[in-house]
């Protein structure tokens, strides 16, 4: 039963509150952003602030027992997953030509070099493979 008396009750349900209500405007951007890069933004922040709420709510709720080390687990493995994954896609995303929006105005991985051109300058990553 809830009982929103307890301090600890209502913290872990606000907590989660904010945690759903991120990740609704998350799930928001990635139906109305424009391109593969800003939607990858998008669902990045909703499931590392937004699931990473969700689950610290569960832990304030029930505390450092099962639940709460399940919990404690899943919020480390979100949050060094999460960002490492979206940059790869994003990274591979633009080496493979997916192009930016239209009223994209920079280009941090073009101006570093990153792009498609490096990669078919490099020739094949080991001999005797095939580009």
């Amino acid at each position: 039963m809830i009982d929103f008396a307890d301090p600890r009750d209502l913290a872990a349900y606000g907590l989660m509150a904010f945690g759903l209500a991120f990740d609704l405007v998350g799930c928001m951007g990635l139906v109305r952003l424009p391109d593969v890069y800003n939607r990858l933004q998008a669902g990045t922040k909703c499931v590392t602030l937004g699931t990473f709420l969700l689950l610290l709510g569960v832990l304030v709720r029930f505390g450092f027992d099962a639940m709460g080390w399940k919990a404690l687990l899943c919020l480390w493995f979100i949050a060094m997953t999460s960002p490492t994954g979206a940059h790869a896609i994003a990274r591979a995303a633009h080496r493979s030509g997916v192009p930016l929006a239209a009223g994209s105005v920079l280009d941090r991985y073009q101006e570093d070099g990153e792009g498609r051109d490096e990669a078919e300058a490099e020739g094949p990553a080991r001999p005797g493979a095939t580009p």
